[in-house]
């Protein structure tokens, strides 16, 4: 039997001669923070009006720095990568949440973002309103959307709450029911956060079971998540992000094994940095705690 890895190298092979639903081309994203923490959208238009300058920056953030990526339908795309290094951000961009500085990127099809996890939603409706108005808002028309409602409450067993209003729900209720409603409607596209994570160790491992018969269907599946062992086992494909960039795309073992070598090395250069401050401190008698003494 061939491994997810080869079939994944057969299957982007495939893939490559077809329409991509997502092309991203040289896409950045800068974050700006001024010295003025109360600068607004109302302030910048009126002094744009006026003619009067903005306050002047004082910090600004590259998140994302010329990224080129396409992606197939078919493909399970895990993206992994330090704190910081972009992978959120990436998947905020696909979800239009952020607008590129630079760039251009094209979708093709609905997308079902898992980012932030009842975003959607209107706390003063219930539970079944807002499964309806969030299947209006993927552009599902009501008759087909009220078919699911019945497996949308099956699966989370969140049914006796369905006339209650979401400002009394928990946490992980909503966790439940967003993860619900993007995976009942089967998106083109489904973006997946360690939001995933949300919610009790019951409900994450049924969340798991249906992501894994997600992966099995045609829909384009984005995970963003430091479970590598999850990756590995649910991707066919791995984006390895750095500082905003992409370092390394191609099966999801070959992205790991780049990955590994680059932590191992930083693993090595820090346990040198600090022998080598330990020999400073030793051979310093300023520093010997007994001469301080």
């Amino acid at each position: 039997m061939s491994s997810a890895s080869e079939r994944g190298a057969t299957a982007s092979a495939t893939l490559e001669r077809s329409q991509p639903l997502v092309e991203l081309r040289d896409v950045s994203l800068r974050f700006v923070s001024y010295r003025d923490k109360q600068y607004s959208l109302k302030r910048s238009a009126i002094d744009l009006l006026l003619r009067r300058e903005a306050p002047p920056v004082s910090n600004e953030f590259w998140a994302l720095r010329d990224v080129n990526l396409r992606m197939y339908k078919g493909e399970r795309i895990g993206i992994l990568g330090f704190n910081g290094a972009g992978k959120s951000t990436l998947l905020r961009v696909l979800s239009r949440i952020y607008t590129p500085t630079s760039g251009r990127f094209h979708i093709q099809g609905s997308v079902a973002p898992l980012i932030e996890m009842g975003a959607g939603f209107n706390t003063e409706l219930s539970g079944y309103d807002n499964i309806m108005l969030n299947g209006a808002m993927l552009g599902i028309r009501p008759r087909e959307m009220r078919k699911k409602v019945d497996g949308i409450f099956d699966f989370t067993g969140l049914r006796e709450f369905s006339d209650l209003p979401l400002k009394y729900y928990s946490s992980g209720m909503y966790a439940k029911l967003a993860f619900a409603i993007a995976t009942e409607v089967e998106p083109d596209i489904l973006l997946i956060d360690e939001s995933l994570n949300a919610g009790d160790a019951i409900f994450l491992e049924k969340a798991k079971a249906r992501i894994t018969k997600l992966l099995d269907r045609s829909n384009l599946v984005v995970i963003v998540s430091h479970d590598l062992a999850s990756l590995n086992r649910m991707c066919n494909r791995g984006i390895w992000m750095h500082h905003g960039r992409v370092q390394a795309d191609g099966t999801m073992t070959s992205t790991l094994d780049q990955y590994f070598i680059h932590t191992r090395a930083i693993e090595a250069q820090l346990a040198a940095e600090a022998a080598e401050a330990a020999a400073r401190a030793a051979a310093d008698p300023a520093a010997s705690p007994a001469d301080s003494a």
